[in-house]
């Protein structure tokens, strides 16, 4: 009997140990991985059972409740961080709102894509349908949706953001301009051209950096050598990348790149010089299915407002100037 015990007492022993190391790793995962608000950019009031692990069970760009949502808005994931702190502001300004708005971040053109899809999306094992009341993206996104008949025009832009080279913490890759991105050794993460808007303005910076030759380097040469990444949600993959060790740097919109700092992740930024940088303009319209038009409109005027655009400026974004 004793023979059979011990082994038991030992697998025992072993599962405890193993559980306590996997918790320790659990912590120190998410640090590292998604969603890093730890659920706090959740905008639904009533949250039920919490259920969430990071990398294995967890859907960062997801937020609140679709289920008879008052407002759903879907944005292109360029500025996911500062959704939660526009939200808030916004259901002060509008209480009966509060608790009742559902937002999207992934990025635009895989929004376009659901949109076309009926608002239909599957992630993992679940599917779901959402009707978006908002779209917003970068200007020319927001007016090929009109231009397509699925938003009213005209569009409404609101902000400007311009591109940086987000490196880990102490660049150890000493990467000091685009230029360096081409250089062998260098592994570099950057947004995929075929479903992320921001590939092509990143591609316009290396070709005012360095001609074609280096856009070909970057998104050609390396990509083949495995030495360019390429990311299907660059505003999560890209400081995830570097910071599991994958990637030496990659080119984001600069409000990313704060943002990471500012949460006190091992991110630091290398500018890009005014003359090879890209501006982004950040526009926003009502679909013409929106189910909730006037709150729809009202969280537009809202993005231009004093107390949303000094939110904006938290992560460096700038007011748009006509």
């Amino acid at each position: 009997m004793r023979q059979r015990i011990w082994p038991m007492v030992a697998a025992v022993a072993a599962c405890v140990a193993w559980c306590g190391s996997a918790a320790l790793a659990a912590d120190a995962a998410g640090s590292v991985y998604p969603p890093w608000s730890h659920g706090a950019n959740d905008p639904a009031v009533q949250r039920g059972l919490e259920f969430t692990v990071p990398e294995v069970d967890d859907l960062p760009d997801f937020h609140g409740n679709p289920c008879n949502a008052r407002l759903t808005i879907f944005v292109g994931g360029n500025y996911y961080f500062a959704m939660a702190p526009l939200v808030a502001a916004f259901e002060k300004a509008h209480p009966e709102l509060r608790g009742e708005i559902y937002y999207e971040t992934i990025p635009p053109g895989l929004l376009v894509r659901q949109i076309a899809n009926g608002g239909t999306i599957t992630v993992g094992n679940m599917t779901w349908s959402v009707k978006a009341d908002v779209y917003a993206a970068g200007l020319r996104g927001v007016q090929a949706m009109i231009a397509r008949g699925y938003v009213r025009g005209p569009a409404v832009p609101y902000v400007t953001n311009d591109l940086t080279i987000m490196v880990p913490k102490g660049n150890p890759a000493h990467v000091a301009s685009l230029a360096d991105l081409g250089r062998a050794g260098v592994r570099v993460v950057m947004p995929n051209p075929r479903f992320e808007g921001v590939a092509r303005q990143i591609q316009a910076a290396l070709v005012k950096a360095g001609g074609q030759r280096l856009e070909h380097t970057v998104y050609g040469a390396k990509v083949k050598s495995g030495e360019t990444i390429l990311t299907h949600i660059h505003h999560r993959q890209t400081p995830l990348f570097l910071m599991q060790g994958k990637a030496d740097a990659g080119v984001t919109w600069k409000s990313e790149a704060m943002f990471q700092e500012q949460a006190g992740h091992p991110i630091a930024h290398v500018a890009i010089p005014a003359g090879q940088n890209v501006t982004a303009i950040y526009a926003a319209g009502v679909l013409k299915s929106a189910p909730h038009p006037r709150a729809a409109q009202a969280w537009i005027d809202f993005l231009k407002s004093p107390p949303a655009l000094a939110i904006f400026a938290r992560y460096g974004f700038a007011p748009y100037r006509h």
